[in-house]
């Protein structure tokens, strides 16, 4: 890799990233899942753009705003911005006119990062530990985080690791399944949940956690993009904890597991 120096000549945020990931080589190790995550990203865009579904749109527009933030690509997550709320307005003539720009400013990012790796060629994805298969149940105290970015899985699991096992769902289907799977053990510690994703949303997990009385056997903090008071407001018509807003750093989130196990812990 270049030096660290190079980003920041380039207007990366580092300092604000660095806020988030703690250190340079956490960042390091995330940034491939970034390349290889706003690959993806721009694909589904154009791909839901065509197919005039502005609610899939914003659920990718607005994971790439998110993981702009975290690694300090301003520009980016300024465009994607605009675009989460032109989404979320039903707005498709603005996005449809200004779908370029973010494409444009999106290969640039790519360029830029390929270009501090040192690489070429599109790099490969990083191979994170698989998760618990969700047809089974888990034998040790869990963290579950749900949630369809693998780089805010793998920075949950980063900071947790050590002390407990780290559940993952890239999505509600997924989380409903791991959920219904561990209904009969007391190991599910806290779950973060992300409301905006593709498939199922995080608001049909709580769905299905409110009708079958889970909400105090496994408590429930969120972690969203959007903190709309429209957003906040549906959230808390059910049992949860707490919400942390994205971008979030090793400390506010620290602070939201401490608080939803001692919620587990008090048996409110």
């Amino acid at each position: 890799m270049k030096s660290i120096e190079f980003l920041e000549e380039n207007g990366v945020d580092l300092q604000s990233s660095l806020g988030i990931f703690g250190d340079v080589e956490t960042y390091n190790n995330n940034i491939g899942e970034f390349l290889v995550g706003i690959h993806t990203n721009v694909s589904q865009l154009i791909k839901f753009l065509e197919a005039n579904d502005l609610t899939t749109y914003q659920v990718y527009v607005q994971n790439m705003m998110n993981d702009a933030t975290n690694f300090g690509f301003t520009k980016l997550a300024s465009i994607a911005k605009e675009h989460d709320e032109k989404s979320k307005a039903g707005d498709i003539y603005y996005i449809s006119r200004h779908i370029n720009d973010l494409i444009d400013e999106t290969n640039k990012t790519i360029r830029l990062i390929q270009e501090y790796m040192n690489d070429d060629e599109t790099v490969t994805k990083t191979t994170e530990e698989a998760p618990v298969n969700s047809a089974d149940a888990y034998r040790d105290k869990t963290i579950l985080v749900v949630d369809d970015s693998n780089i805010i899985r793998n920075f949950v699991k980063r900071i947790f690791s050590e002390k407990f096992n780290i559940g993952m769902a890239e999505d509600g289907e997924e989380a409903i399944n791991i959920i219904r799977a561990n209904m009969d053990n007391d190991n599910i510690e806290a779950i973060l949940l992300d409301l905006n994703m593709p498939k199922v949303d995080g608001f049909a997990v709580l769905e299905f956690m409110q009708q079958n009385g889970l909400l105090k056997k496994m408590p429930v903090s969120i972690i969203s993009g959007d903190s709309s008071k429209e957003t906040i407001d549906r959230a808390f018509t059910y049992d949860i904890v707490d919400m942390l807003k994205k971008p979030f750093n090793d400390q506010s989130i620290k602070m939201v597991i401490e608080k939803t196990m001692i919620y587990k812990g008090m048996g409110m």
